[in-house]
């Protein structure tokens, strides 16, 4: 049998970055990962960020690859950080960039298809000097002890094998915490659920349309009507050449409410506001081939959807500096001007000849979903159970906080912690729960994020105020007007923020997270302070099938997920919550069919769930 000091579990930002950092230590550590690459099983909504606190050090993802800030595949650095109520064509905005640069050294877009790989192969360099490395598409079916130093690892691919420790970075279906009962499986008010598309837009576009430089990016959050009356919102990140446009949610809330996920996105897509973000020039074809004859009509549309094709490619990069310097560089073409030249004539071929029409409207990449760990009410108290540590999202660990959203880098501090501690006990030979275990347990207690779970950091929340101060007090339920005005005292709102943190800050969620905070409050300040929002054409948006059918799938014959009871209220709910229509009703009974699965754990509660053997399931090309 194989035997490894160390096996992490899952190879998103957090697994990775456990990885590396072992690796830095110079111990041996494998990483085992379901899908067939790295990145393809990966979300995120897209910001990872890098802090300076105050109140002790947090592990940045720069401590751990020390060439991130020149090398990494970033997208773009947030510059300019907004929040928007929302009510039909009226809209309030609010600059909230002073929130978004509390603390901060800086805060990237990212798609975790492209950042993935390259965390990985900067870990694999490390880790392969050490005697460890990185093995995909293997899914791990079993974990036991042989003693309290050494487990034993089953997959469905590999012969068994056994190691000393795991880091536990599965995400938060955890499959690890399900095997080993480390913990309850998360309940829907310990959840977010949240639904992301990714919009192809040409780079110069973007920088113009949002105000901002090849170095800058922006984020936009909304809430409002957009909510469709539920406790969440929307979020609009800007990316190299794509946007990144999304709904999260409150679990329970949708779970009292049920909408259909894609609904969720589909009402921010509406936005009028949103509508001319994300707009372009889409070729349509009119379909007016009657009379040809087949043979005529094949040969026509292939040569119609081959120019397209060309005209979409030399359209996006016009509009790429890097693009079309390449294009320079190789000779193609001598001018800018010239790359223009040929857009235009293509464009006025397809018109004329083919009988394509060009529309505004919006090209739709990629449709994912996840549900997310709300930190405040779900992180593991204790973090391990025997010589495993969880890290990250399968530790139930994620800030979520009004505006600030935070996991990526929550999960790179977690491993950073969790290898020290197992660094720690390889250097004493004891990997007994009192050692490892409770180590760990300290460094993650040590951490300023687990601190901003537990309480209200009174210093961020006068920035919070301070940025807010154009909203009309009348606007606010009487019964908050008084607090929010004694807030603005600055010894008020310390020794209140005290009491509140002695007391439980806990108690307060259920006022501070509400249908009147994300929903009512944000669209009577539209209606009220709120300027005119035109669109300019009407959108298309894709259906649930259409989206579906873009997505990457290695379609496994045998389901991973068992329903428990398929007459329960739970389920029946998962045919309306399932972000790509899974389940359906026949006979009274909720009916599975696996295969347009997308892994999100959405129906986790109730269901025997399992991730994908080895390579099946999803593969996403954006994350």
């Amino acid at each position: 049998m194989e035997k490894f000091d160390v096996a992490i579990i899952g190879g998103g930002s957090a697994g990775l970055a456990a990885l590396k950092q072992l690796s830095n230590l110079g111990k041996q550590a494998i990483l085992i990962e379901g899908g067939k690459k790295i990145g393809t099983k990966n979300v995120s909504g897209g910001l990872l960020y890098s802090k300076n606190t105050t109140i002790g050090k947090v592990y940045n993802v720069e401590d751990v690859y020390d060439n991130f800030l020149t090398d990494a595949p970033v997208e773009r650095q947030i510059t300019k950080y907004m929040l928007h109520a929302t009510s039909k064509d009226k809209m309030f905005s609010l600059d909230l960039t002073p929130t978004h640069n509390y603390q901060t050294n800086f805060g990237y877009s990212v798609l975790l298809n492209k950042l993935l790989p390259w965390f990985a192969k900067e870990a694999l360099n490390s880790a392969e000097k050490t005697g460890g490395g990185i093995v995909t598409g293997i899914h791990v079916r079993s974990i036991m002890w042989k003693d309290e130093n050494t487990i034993i690892i089953e997959t469905d691919e590999l012969e068994p094998f056994q190691v000393k420790a795991v880091i536990a970075a599965d995400g938060v279906n955890s499959e690890v915490a399900q095997i080993t009962g480390a913990r309850r499986k998360f309940t829907q008010s310990d959840l977010y659920q949240g639904v992301k598309v990714v919009v192809k837009l040409p780079e110069e576009i973007i920088e113009e349309r949002f105000e901002i430089t090849n170095n800058e990016g922006a984020a936009h959050l909304f809430a409002g009507d957009v909510t469709l009356n539920h406790i969440g919102g929307g979020f609009l990140y800007t990316n190299k050449d794509t946007l990144s446009v999304g709904a999260v949610y409150h679990y329970d809330s949708l779970i009292e409410k049920p909408t259909e996920p894609y609904e969720l996105v589909n009402a921010l897509l509406s936005n009028p506001f949103v509508i001319e973000l994300i707009k372009d020039e889409v070729p349509e074809t009119k379909e007016n081939y009657k009379n040809l004859s087949k043979e005529e009509e094949l040969r026509t549309r292939f040569k119609a959807n081959k120019l397209i094709k060309d005209w979409k490619e030399l359209h996006h990069t016009y509009y790429s500096p890097s693009g079309v310097k390449e294009l320079l560089a190789n000779g193609k073409y001598k001018t800018k001007e010239e790359i223009k030249n040929k857009v235009d004539s293509i464009h006025d071929e397809l018109v004329s000849k083919y009988d394509i029409e060009f529309e505004s409207n919006y090209v739709e990449l990629e449709y994912s979903a996840k549900l997310v760990p709300d930190g405040k009410r779900c992180r593991m108290k204790k973090p391990y159970f025997k010589n495993i540590l969880f890290i990250g999202d399968a530790a139930g660990r994620g800030i979520f906080v009004g505006p600030r959203i935070e996991g990526l880098n929550v999960g790179i501090d977690d491993a950073v912690r969790a290898a020290e501690a197992v660094s720690n006990a390889i250097d004493k030979n004891s990997f007994h729960s009192n050692i490892l275990g409770e180590r760990y347990r300290r460094l993650v207690e040590e951490s300023p994020y687990t601190k901003d779970m537990d309480e209200i950091d009174k210093n961020y929340l006068k920035v919070f105020l301070d940025c807010t101060k154009q909203v009309p007090n009348d606007i606010v339920d009487y019964r908050y007007r008084a607090i929010f005005k004694l807030m603005s005292n600055s010894t008020f709102r310390g020794i209140s923020v005290g009491l509140v943190n002695k007391l439980g800050y806990r108690r307060l969620l259920p006022i501070l997270e509400s249908n009147k905070t994300y929903t009512e409050v944000p669209i009577k300040i539209a209606e009220r302070k709120g300027k005119d929002v035109q669109k300019s054409y009407s959108i298309r948006i894709p259906a649930i099938a259409e989206r579906i059918a873009k997505l990457n799938y290695n379609d496994d014959s045998l389901s991973h997920i068992k329903v428990l009871d398929s007459q329960s209220d739970f389920m029946k709910k998962m045919v309306t919550l399932c972000p790509t229509k899974c389940y359906s009703m026949e006979n009274g009974r909720v009916i599975l069919q696996h295969e347009g699965c997308i892994e999100c754990g959405t129906c986790l509660k109730e269901t025997e769930w399992r991730h994908p053997r080895g390579e099946k399931g999803i593969a996403y090309q954006y994350g």
